[in-house]
């Protein structure tokens, strides 16, 4: 029998474990319970192991840093939760294993999330753990499909306090595990995935409902695109960044017009908090702005 507790606290640590996919106990106790001392934290990790709903990897060249996720079964019970509504199981097996081989990628997603919570309990928005969603299906058709390694919910109060703004990006983060001009082909993608109207099957001729963009759908607005890059000095930086801006000049006006889409650095991020001017717009990376501006 499963004693996931009905307050909240042992339910909330497994849906964001299984949402995020990994995080190390520190990050857990930030985004779960900063107010409370990390022993509790480590005490109801220890307690979902030994209730087989998550499962850890010690990383020996990190001071044993242990890093958590949900197990096939933990994963099984957090599926059901309605606040989980737009997450899908990793198609990779939940095990110690496959872990170890995806955890650096892993826990840089989760810091980069962690950075716009954190962000937005310092400046009075909203921006709750499961707002910052890894990895979800968009599909181009035929089998094709854009996955960005997260999509972020973010409510940002207005300049004149009159009400607030529901922001929405694709995050893309960038490990320079791939050559520039690769990741540059990303925005085509993107550029697919705004353009993409799937065709209804069995749709009669001379319909008189105009067909929509699939985003539509489940978006008001098509999410700005960010890219955070990591893992590089600023030269690299740099030059990733300058990759970035030709492939948005080869993009579409109207795609180029209606997305935002900016670039910064995962240390400039962390440093001085995702809302400072650390983001260079791909339509002109010479300046620097807040990726919500």
């Amino acid at each position: 029998m499963v004693k996931v507790d009905a307050g909240g606290g042992d339910r909330l640590a497994l849906a964001v474990l299984a949402q995020y996919r990994m995080a190390t106990t520190e990050q857990m106790h930030v985004l779960i319970a900063p107010g409370v001392r990390i022993e509790q934290t480590r005490r109801r990790l220890a307690k979902l192991r030994d209730e087989g709903l998550v499962d850890r990897v010690t990383l020996p060249q990190a001071g044993r840093t242990r890093a958590w996720f949900a197990t096939h079964y933990g994963a099984e019970v957090a599926a059901e939760w309605p606040e989980l509504r737009e997450w899908q199981p990793a198609k990779l097996g939940a095990d110690r294993t496959a872990a170890r081989l995806k955890v650096g990628h892993s826990l840089t997603v989760t810091e980069t999330g962690l950075a716009f919570v954190q962000d937005a309990r310092r400046r009075g928005d909203v921006c709750r753990p499961l707002d910052w969603i890894p990895e979800v299906y968009h599909s181009l058709g035929g089998g094709e499909a854009v996955i960005p390694d997260a999509l972020l919910y973010y409510r940002r109060e207005r300049d004149d306090g009159e009400g607030w703004s529901m922001l929405r990006a694709f995050v893309e983060i960038d490990r320079a595990t791939m050559g520039p001009e690769r990741l540059a082909s990303k925005i085509h993608a993107y550029q697919r995935l705004y353009e993409y109207v799937p065709v209804p099957v069995g749709r009669p001729r001379g319909g008189q409902q105009p067909l929509e963009q699939a985003w539509q759908r489940r978006y008001r607005k098509f999410p700005r695109l960010l890219f955070v890059l990591d893992a590089t000095g600023p030269t690299g930086v740099a030059n990733r960044i300058s990759a970035l801006a030709a492939g948005v000049g080869l993009a579409g006006p109207g795609f180029r017009a209606e997305v935002p889409m900016l670039a910064a650095s995962l240390t400039d991020l962390l440093r001085d908090g995702p809302s400072a001017p650390v983001w260079r717009p791909l339509t002109n990376p010479e300046q620097q702005t807040s990726w919500h501006a």
